[in-house]
């Protein structure tokens, strides 16, 4: 493909598109403004990607890194709980083998560039410098990498775009820092002349999130990912390429249906106020809001009356900035607001004196206060199988204003997870109707109203196949993100983990299984980083 090349030998490239979908590509195809993704599906063979439940991003990607569901591999949110603490995932709560370990073992090396929940990195032979729930200038593999990077990069590699009041600059934010992971990727290329490479992009879903339905940013995004690809594919010459992706994106034009609001109603759930109930994400620090002066040099009983229509519009995390252009208050009233006067001016769940609640709307799902489990559980044991019984029944038959099904299904959690860590899973799974319809955490308000994303996650995403060991002419119908693991084994012809609940995709032939050894990932640490959970709330994930 090209002259002159960064390395020999990549037997395969993943290009990770974040949200990636038909309805986002098909009119950017015929648009002419994605010629290398285009050529891609188009010359190679390509088909729909089932995600999982929940198809959000901290969940989805170690379920296709791993190749297994979250009941092994022991994340099902962007956070995880201990009693009613929490923090944001990160690598060490992966209990499971990612793929460029397993390929390791087989003498196999690697490079990772972007990848969500990969921080703190593994050793391995390879490089990987980590994505999504990572802190800006993380730790990476090898130690030291990441100078390196940033020099080969003309002096800047940042994993969160430089943010910027300006919209034209935002953009050009979001180019940079696509430009950014391929020129990392292709540099890390040259230097460690990998047999896998990964390269992620999580613009394509964070643009829908922050700018949802601006055409143009969305454009300018996806036309970057394009020209990165190219560049990579010039560069690299791998003899194969894969482009997978997490989940699909659009519209939510249906019913946010308010959880707690209603558990609360039908006496499972318990409220407080003044901040001391359920977490907004943001106990400890303060959220960009309007320009203008400082919070601290305006008067406090504006600042207080502010707060106040914030609450009255729902809003319990950091999300102010749109509440506020719905409320009116388009003025700048002070830049950085404490979000403790959020908390105290909205209500919390009361977690130890409630019987069930949804933690985090993320999670999809409810959590039982159980005996011996939680730290101050109100359901004894001998009661569990009832009360989740009575909870999938009483929200099976939740109706939208409408009078439509709110949910496609309601199940405990067996129904979705296996593994060794199903107990971290909430204790009922809820399924929203073609998500559609979206749940929230938030108590209140009533028990529904309109969705606070415009867009948001579907569940089918993409998978595209090009090279000489794929065979093109093979249907993708049918493929789940599970499957992605076992393609990239039988590609290596590494033996397929046992345990991983994919398939090898019909473009490759299906290799031997072996049962592996028990990983021993590393010792859980905390995440516990300010601008990670400010980023996360930004994307409207908490």
């Amino acid at each position: 493909m090209a002259g002159s090349t960064d390395g020999e030998d990549l037997r395969l490239l993943v290009v990770g598109l974040d949200a990636g979908c038909r309805p986002i590509l098909e009119p950017l195809f015929e648009s002419g403004d994605l010629p290398t993704l285009e050529r891609l599906f188009e010359t190679g063979t390509a088909g729909p990607l089932e995600s999982q439940i929940p198809p959000w991003t901290a969940s989805a990607w170690p379920s296709l890194y791993t190749g297994k569901n979250p009941g092994k591999h022991g994340v099902y949110d962007f956070l995880s709980f201990d009693g009613y603490d929490w923090d944001v995932v990160n690598a060490s709560h992966v209990r499971a083998r990612p793929i460029w370990e397993l390929l390791d073992e087989y003498g196999f090396s690697s490079v990772v560039v972007n990848v969500p929940v990969t921080h703190p990195a593994r050793a391995f032979d390879g490089a990987l410098i980590p994505g999504l729930t990572a802190p800006e200038d993380p730790d990476c593999h090898p130690e030291g990498i990441l100078e390196d990077v940033k020099m080969a990069c003309g002096g800047d590699y940042w994993l969160y775009p430089q943010r910027s009041p300006e919209p034209d600059r935002s953009i050009e934010g979001y180019e940079r820092t696509v430009e950014l992971r391929g020129k990392a990727f292709r540099y890390l290329s040259r230097r460690f002349d990998p047999d896998f490479g990964f390269l992620q992009f999580q613009q394509t879903d964070s643009v829908f999130h922050e700018r949802p339905g601006d055409k143009r940013a969305i454009e300018a995004v996806y036309r970057e990912v394009d020209r990165q690809v190219r560049e990579t594919i010039e560069r690299t010459d791998p003899e194969n390429v894969l482009v997978v992706s997490d989940h699909g994106m659009g519209k939510v034009t249906g019913t946010e249906f308010r959880v707690n609001e209603f558990l609360r109603d039908e006496g499972y759930v318990s409220a407080q106020s003044g901040g001391e109930g359920m977490p907004t994400w943001s106990k400890a620090w303060e959220n960009d809001l309007l320009e203008g002066d400082e919070a601290g040099e305006r008067e406090p009983s504006a600042l207080e009356r502010t707060m106040n229509l914030a609450a009255n519009v729902g809003i319990t995390t950091q999300r102010v900035a749109n509440a506020l252009d719905r409320v009116g208050l388009k003025e700048p009233i002070g830049r950085r607001v404490p979000n403790d006067m959020i908390r105290a001016a909205s209500e919390q769940v009361d977690f130890p004196e409630s019987r069930a609640y949804v933690r985090s709307k993320s999670e999809l799902g409810v959590r039982i206060n159980l005996e011996g489990r939680e730290p101050s559980g109100r359901v004894p044991e001998s009661a569990y199988e009832t009360v989740r019984d009575e909870l999938v029944e009483t929200l099976s038959g939740v109706r939208t204003p409408d009078g439509e099904p709110m949910f496609d299904a309601v199940e405990p959690r067996e129904t979705y997870f296996e593994g060794p860590h199903i107990d971290l899973a909430p204790d009922v799974v809820t399924v929203p109707a073609g998500f559609d319809n979206a749940i929230s955490a938030d108590l209140g308000m009533g028990r529904f109203g309109e969705p606070m994303e415009p867009w948001n996650h579907k569940r089918t995403g993409v998978v595209a196949a090009a090279g000489a060991a794929f065979d093109e002419s093979a249907p993708l119908d049918g493929a789940t993100i599970f499957d992605i693991a076992p393609t990239i084994c039988s590609l290596f012809d590494v033996p397929i983990d046992a345990a991983m609940d994919g398939d090898p995709l019909p473009v490759v032939d299906g290799g031997a299984e072996e049962t592996y050894p028990a990983y021993e990932p590393a010792p859980i640490t905390a995440t516990d980083d300010s601008a990670v959970e400010d980023r996360l709330s930004d994307l409207g994930y908490l």
